[in-house]
């Protein structure tokens, strides 16, 4: 048997153990924190989160940021309960949903590639278009009343005893896992990302690999916008923006952890997970609502920091 290195363990696993031990504390410390309920509400809580967080991790897999991720999530919403107040069957409203990903998703892959915008000048552009037309459609007013039962039983019901919330995050982060680990296009979205040049030298379409990152983030954003949407019985302009800083954050504390330095499904979605533990048992603590801002800071930061340092050991076989 070969001795361990503890140092690549703790390398390649210590974020991970810190998360649980983190839940086990407020399992401990936290009042309720330990309730069925409770459990039950942060794991649909993630759900949102790992959705938007999977879609920006794989625009991240080809090296480009997509930052409108969430208001193109905003809009998707708002059109999605547009269609369900305008009394069209649930199918059509969440075809709509993703219809709203996938053209803002590919118009983000062909400013990129075909026009050379960079991904960050693109997608704060087409965010701010999103966050236009949502607040166009709505006039800044909500879509609220009685939603369909079948539309909002997507996100509230149950199948088998399990949250469908739950059932829908476990299905993205297959998906996601199974495209980047075990496919032809996942290797070479992968490759892109960590050597364009090469991976271009070496025969692969490289301006393809971003354009399918860059859409299958508007996908997963109109996604998580139909959940939201039928979980809340609501649309507004704004329903998602939130969620933004948190999508970055869980996919740079996921690159900390399992595969460190890159961006990876395991790790995102169960850093969408520890951050909101981390915001549940703040909460439950009586933790002033800011401090959760400031936790979320660091976190970057400190996610950042360490995935460089990972990346540099890499390169140069430390």
């Amino acid at each position: 048997m070969g001795r361990i290195d503890m140092r690549e363990v703790i390398g390649r696993y210590g974020t991970a153990i810190a998360g649980l031990a983190m839940i086990v504390f407020f399992l401990i410390f936290a009042p309720n924190f330990a309730s069925t309920m409770n459990i039950i509400n942060v794991l649909k809580d993630t759900s949102f989160l790992a959705i938007l967080a999977l879609g920006f991790a794989l625009a991240f897999t080809v090296a480009e940021l997509d930052l409108s991720i969430a208001e193109v999530a905003s809009l998707a919403a708002v059109v999605c309960g547009w269609m369900v107040h305008a009394q069209y069957p649930p199918g059509v409203a969440v075809a709509a949903a993703f219809g709203v990903g996938i053209v803002l998703g590919s118009f983000n892959g062909y400013g990129v590639t075909v026009l050379r915008i960079p991904s960050l000048i693109m997608t704060l552009g087409t965010a701010a278009i999103a966050k236009g037309l949502a607040f166009m459609i709505t006039q800044g007013v909500a879509f609220v009343g009685r939603w369909p039962v079948g539309f909002t039983s997507l996100a509230r019901g149950y199948t088998f005893g399990v949250p469908n919330l739950v059932l829908w995050m476990a299905g993205a982060t297959l998906f996601a896992w199974g495209l980047v680990k075990w496919t032809r296009t996942g290797a070479h979205m992968v490759a892109t990302g960590e050597a364009d040049e090469a991976a271009r030298l070496a025969g692969i379409a490289t301006t393809r690999m971003k354009r399918i990152g860059l859409l299958l983030a508007g996908v997963f954003a109109g996604g998580m916008a139909m959940l939201l949407a039928a979980n809340l019985s609501s649309a507004a302009p704004n329903m998602a923006g939130d969620y933004l800083l948190y999508a970055i954050a869980a996919v740079l504390l996921g690159m900390t952890m399992f595969e460190p330095g890159k961006p990876n499904i395991p790790g995102t979605v169960f850093a969408a997970l520890v951050l909101k533990v981390l915001g549940n048992g703040l909460v439950l603590l009586g933790a002033p609502y800011y401090i959760q801002d400031i936790v979320l800071g660091v976190i970057i930061i400190g996610s950042v920091a360490f995935s460089a340092s990972a990346m540099k050991k890499a390169a140069f076989k430390v």
